[in-house]
């Protein structure tokens, strides 16, 4: 009976992976059949409902979509523009100076969304058009758009810290985030030395320094947008919510920061 059961379920997943289901629907529906040889067909159906529900019904995972919500509302109310115009007044004189400023920004907003494809998805729409009118390698710089979009996987608030410590059977929230900032920010750095490299390589230069005051009003600008991870992370590892109530705390502000 087990090796019918292993047998249905790889035999099953293989093949509607081959045939393009997603990867969640080969799951489910390889385990619906694998049980079949043991139950009932409407026990088989309750057990998987009841299974689906149990596992996603679980306080801490709802603190994702609020994440994701927040940098979706930050990219939407023009947050997002705030840290690259921040990130391009640091890096004007580096060559290969807007994808430098790409990296930078993908770490920021990577830290504030908790999501590394909305922080791909804001960056690259904001960055990969001005690098196309300033003549830039348009495969170039959607690699190093993509390269340094995951490092929010590292740098908190993070979704994928968040899955770790309930998979990891209750790993502290706080202390994995304290732990993500230093190889988030490592990642980010040798992103940004290899893009310097390839820069110089390819013959790209930088443009005339930024004076101190634009580079001072850019970050003045930007406070508002980089305080929201001081307040959720300063407060998740104070205790003073948890990360779910930390993530509802992220939505509220990026709306009231939005508007």
């Amino acid at each position: 009976m087990v090796l019918t059961t292993a047998l249905i379920m790889f035999s099953v997943l293989i093949v509607t992976l081959i045939l393009g289901f997603p990867i969640a629907v080969s799951i489910g529906v390889s385990s619906i059949l694998a049980i079949l040889p043991s139950l009932a067909f409407d026990n088989t159906l309750i057990t998987g409902a009841q299974r689906i529900f149990s596992g996603i019904s679980n306080f801490t995972l709802i603190a994702i979509p609020f994440f994701i919500l927040a940098g979706n509302i930050m990219n939407q109310g023009g947050i997002a523009k705030k840290l690259v115009s921040f990130a391009q007044s640091l890096t004007g004189r580096v060559p290969g100076s807007l994808m430098q400023t790409n990296i930078l920004a993908n770490m920021m907003f990577g830290a504030i969304s908790g999501s590394s494809v909305a922080a791909c998805a804001a960056m690259g729409g904001i960055l990969l058009p001005m690098e196309k009118e300033e003549g830039y390698d348009p495969i170039l710089g959607a690699t190093v758009n993509i390269s340094t979009a995951p490092t929010g996987l590292l740098i908190p608030p993070s979704n994928s810290l968040i899955v770790y410590s309930l998979v990891s059977g209750g790993t502290s929230v706080a202390a994995l985030f304290m732990a993500g900032y230093i190889p988030g920010v490592l990642w980010g750095l040798g992103c940004m030395i290899l893009t310097f490299f390839l820069a110089k390589k390819r013959g790209m230069k930088g443009k005339a320094a930024t004076k101190f005051s634009v580079v001072l009003a850019t970050f003045v600008d930007a406070i508002p947008s980089l305080a929201l991870i001081v307040i959720v992370i300063g407060g998740i590892i104070k205790g003073i919510f948890t990360p779910t109530e930390g993530s509802v705390v992220a939505v509220v502000y990026s709306l009231l920061l939005s508007m």
